[in-house]
Formats: C-alpha cells, sequence, structure tokens
C-alpha cells in the first residue's frame, strides 16, 4: 500500500522546450482560477447579485537557480525582448522519495516575462540567484 504522507517540496525537474538540462533551486506553478462574473436582472426583488464563472485566468510560472556559465534563459530572455517572440512547453515534475514522477503540471506556450538577477553582496557568500518569470497559457495536471 503506498504511503499516505504528502510529498515533499524539494525533489522535482523542469523541463523547457528546446534547452538543455538545467536544473533550478526554485519552481512556482501558475496559480489559475476563475474570474467571478455578478449580475443582477432587474427584475429581481432582492439587492444580491447571481454569480456565473467568468474567463479563467492563468498566473506566471518563477523559476530560480544559481547563476553559472550556462546563459540559455538569458538568451531566451533576450531574444523576446528584442522582438522574436518565442512561446515554449514547460513541464515541472514532482518527483517522489525514489525520484519517480508522482504529478506532471504542463505549462503551455509560456514565454520569458521578466528576467532578475542579485542582488550583489560584498560581504556576502550566497549564491546569486537568476529569476526567470514566464507568461503562459495554461497548465494542466496530468492524470
Amino acid at each position: 500500500m503506498p504511503d499516505a504522507a504528502p510529498y515533499r517540496n524539494f525533489n522535482f525537474s523542469v523541463e523547457i522546450d528546446g534547452l538543455a538540462e538545467i536544473h533550478f533551486s526554485e519552481a512556482v506553478i501558475p496559480d489559475t482560477r476563475i474570474e467571478v462574473v455578478e449580475y443582477r436582472e432587474g427584475a429581481d426583488k432582492t439587492s444580491t447579485s447571481r454569480k456565473l464563472p467568468g474567463r479563467a485566468v492563468v498566473g506566471s510560472v518563477v523559476l530560480r537557480r544559481g547563476i553559472d556559465h550556462n546563459l540559455a534563459l538569458w538568451s531566451w530572455f533576450k531574444a523576446v525582448r528584442d522582438g522574436n517572440l518565442d512561446r515554449r512547453n514547460v513541464v515541472i515534475t514532482l518527483l517522489d522519495a525514489e525520484r519517480l514522477a508522482v504529478r506532471r503540471w504542463m505549462i503551455a506556450r509560456a514565454w520569458p516575462a521578466k528576467y532578475e538577477f542579485g542582488p550583489l553582496q560584498a560581504r556576502g557568500n550566497e549564491v546569486v540567484i537568476e529569476t526567470l518569470e514566464l507568461a503562459c497559457e495554461s497548465v494542466e495536471v496530468e492524470e
């Protein structure tokens, strides 16, 4: 019988179409929500509104990693910044203690919307982190 304990958040992998294997220290899966549309018919005797589902909205993926010699994320961001929209699919996979996939999030048509790094501190000794925020169109959970 499988263990009923929840999975730990430190064991995951990220795959981005067209990029060689890159390891990340943090991956934030985008929130997804359905907007609420409120309305009231003119003949309603009550002043409360009715609610209907509206547009589905998907947040951004946020990926963080220690900076090394690999410039692939910066190059992708730079290409989009310079007018060459390059949408890619991203798969974030949660792994169990034996490193077997237990859940996959498929993120469609993502592109870099923000790139940042740092901070640099003369008195520090921490790893310099680069952060890439990806706009995306949909998130699906593999069943």
